[in-house]
């Protein structure tokens, strides 16, 4: 009887024991052990799409678990990241977002959410500075011919963007409070129509990343007038950098970020913080970065999330200042 009652004590005692050593390992220890879903909140082709895709293979081969990415575009990134905001906060799906996660919040004060409150930031992916193109065949042959058409009459020189909050529309809208212009704002749906009007001179500049800028500018459809950046990049290393040209507040560029639900698990977001570090220091990744003129990022956390919010303030100032804002 004794035998038995001491057995019975062990496998309870056992059994407690293996509780509590389970409950003691993390719940990032099985993460991922599902597949991911990777919401890109543009279209296909772009640069978001491209670094979607390049990361959901690295994230897969690290982790042996399917990277899904979906494209859910419109209303300048909105309705992708909405859907990243209203998912179970578990992980399992994931925005890989640009700009627009910083400046939105001042654009479309109205909405139902706020990427601010409701998003908590994983991993920076890096930069990439923005370009001023014209035609090729442009009378703008250089950045300060531009502006001295624009000064010398307001509003004839026009500018085309993507769509109103887009990233060449803060840039371009940067532009004209540093240079204290006045230029035309010709909004497009989506840059393929806007780009269509810029290389046949209806339109007279547009500020585009390198992936879109470089092969044009090669291809002699556009020519590019400026980097806006402090230094200039090896792809159009002839190009001038807005710095050089006595601008050095003018800095405006296109960027990129991991998030997730706001209240996902501390360990899940650093364990996937993790991945994207590990995937920014392969070199293969690294040179399909460097090959769209991207300074890698990386880093904590903690480290990111500083970041975010000094663009979410940069950005709500020159909004204000622009008078920019939607609903």
């Amino acid at each position: 009887m004794r035998k038995i009652f001491s057995r019975v004590l062990m496998v309870v005692a056992t059994g407690g024991l293996m509780m509590l050593l389970g409950a003691a390992i993390p719940a990032s220890a099985a993460y991922p052990d599902r597949p991911i879903t990777l919401v890109v909140p543009f279209p296909p082709g772009g640069a978001v799409d491209t670094l979607g895709r390049i990361f959901a293979e690295s994230i897969k081969a690290q982790t042996g678990q399917t990277v899904i990415v979906e494209n859910r575009a419109g209303a300048n990134g909105n309705i992708g990241t909405e859907a990243v905001v209203r998912a179970a906060a578990d992980g399992y799906t994931v925005l890989i977002g640009a700009n627009g996660i910083a400046t939105n919040p001042a654009i479309y004060p109205k909405r139902s959410f706020n990427e601010v409150k409701d998003l908590a930031q994983v991993a920076y992916v890096g930069y990439a500075p923005l370009i001023l193109v014209v035609a090729y065949d442009s009378p703008f042959k250089t950045f300060d011919d531009l502006l001295k058409a624009a000064k010398a009459k307001p509003g004839s020189v026009s500018f085309a963007t993507s769509g109103s909050g887009s990233a060449p529309h803060l840039a371009s809208e940067l532009l004209k409070l540093t240079t204290k212009t006045d230029m035309l704002h010709v909004p497009y749906k989506g840059g393929s129509p806007a780009k269509l009007d810029l290389v046949t001179g209806r339109v007279s500049f547009m500020f585009l990343n390198p992936l879109e800028a470089v092969p044009q500018v090669e291809a002699h459809k556009l020519r590019a007038l400026m980097v806006d950046s402090d230094k200039r990049i090896p792809q159009l290393p002839e190009v001038p950098t807005a710095k050089e040209l006595g601008y050095p507040d003018l800095e405006a560029k296109v960027w990129w970020g991991f998030a997730v639900p706001e209240a996902t698990p501390a360990d899940v977001i650093h364990t996937l913080n993790g991945y994207i570090n590990n995937a920014l220091q392969d070199p293969k990744v690294q040179q399909k970065l460097e090959q769209m003129a991207i300074k890698i990022g990386g880093g904590p956390v903690d480290d990111y999330r500083k970041y975010y919010l000094k663009q979410v303030k940069k950005w709500a100032d020159v909004v204000q200042k622009a008078g920019i804002g939607a609903n």
